[in-house]
């Protein structure tokens, strides 16, 4: 299939994709707790001001103002009957300023977790997240998103779900899982968990990998253990920019301009060739990353005590992939920042 992302994985060296959408909208004036999704119809200057911001910092892919846009969680906020609207016109803002960019730049329509748990261990079945995310990625697709882009997921069987509902829709997409549980997603999900899981779908992704998690570190130790693997799949790595603290009231992510420039190439020296940032990760971060990806030459896969020294300890001594390394299974989502 021919598509904007795959033609540009084609021409470019290295992808750098967009930052964090809830921490730049806090910073913009949204409130904990209200959807950000409403913002598309509501303050839309404002969602354009989002993507710009990435697309002025140099990033070539960006991810639509729609995590949260199923059924199942626009229905916290009583907008379970928008979901057409709210997703299409995300989209559209999307299509809207990357038209204006003046260099080939990918809309990537970001679907989230449902925040249900699935069967067997919850109570949402296959078909009714197929229905969820269908409809999601049918309101992508009428509003101009260039590829589907499933994020921050934790169970596989979600993630089947959405690809599923991704090949209903006729839709390329990239899909990524947040290995937040030392070294596992919540659901105990492992890195080669995942490139074997992506290899079994009917339709696989164009890319895959990691977003969000608990650092950068930790989300390129991750990414070793895809390139590990052997998958001949472009990978992706979308680490937050540092780790939360709280502070004044306010979390706060203690990762700088500079250190994400440096996570950003030895992120491709890792093995990804879709590089971003997720939670704390402004345009100012993106900057560094840019320029961090085009000056600094390509090295060695780097080694885990590289990792450290340049970017800061791991959050967990296992990887996730020992016997003895699996966590309790834990019912529990959020939104990404």
């Amino acid at each position: 299939m021919t598509n904007a992302l795959s033609t540009l994985l084609d021409t470019v060296d290295v992808i750098l994709a967009d930052g964090a959408t809830g921490t730049n909208l806090f910073n913009m004036g949204l409130q904990s707790g209200d959807a950000p999704e409403l913002w598309n119809v509501d303050a839309p200057d404002k969602i354009r001001e989002l993507y710009r911001g990435s697309v002025d910092a140099g990033s070539d892919l960006f991810l639509t103002n729609t995590f949260g846009g199923t059924a199942a969680r626009l229905k916290l906020h009583d907008a379970q009957n928008r979901v057409s609207e709210l997703n299409r016109i995300g989209a559209e803002l999307g299509r809207e300023v990357a038209d204006k960019a003046g260099r080939p730049v990918v809309v990537a329509g970001s679907v989230g977790p449902t925040g249900e748990i699935m069967e067997p261990v919850g109570s949402l079945s296959h078909s009714e997240a197929v229905e969820m995310f269908h409809e999601q990625a049918e309101a992508l697709k009428t509003g101009g998103a260039d590829v589907l882009w499933l994020e921050t997921i934790s169970a596989p069987e979600e993630f089947r779900a959405a690809a599923e509902a991704f090949a209903l829709a006729d839709m390329p997409w990239c899909g990524t899982m947040s290995f937040d549980t030392a070294g596992r997603t919540m659901m105990g999900v492992t890195s080669s968990d995942l490139a074997m899981i992506v290899e079994t779908l009917p339709n696989p992704p164009i890319a895959f990998g990691a977003n969000c998690g608990t650092g950068a570190s930790d989300i390129l130790r991750t990414v070793l253990g895809f390139a590990a693997q052997g998958t001949e799949r472009p990978l992706i790595s979308k680490g937050n920019a540092g780790i939360p603290k709280y502070v004044d009231g306010h979390i706060h992510y203690d990762g700088t301009p500079e250190l994400m420039g440096k996570y950003a190439a030895m992120a491709r020296d890792s093995g990804a060739t879709i590089v971003g940032g997720c939670c704390g990760t402004m345009p100012a971060h993106l900057r560094k990353m840019r320029e961090a990806l085009d000056t600094t030459p390509r090295a060695e896969r780097p080694t885990l005590d590289q990792i450290t020294q340049a970017l800061g300890p791991f959050s967990s001594a296992s990887d996730g992939t020992g016997d003895d390394a699996a966590p309790e299974r834990r019912a529990r989502r959020r939104r990404r920042a």
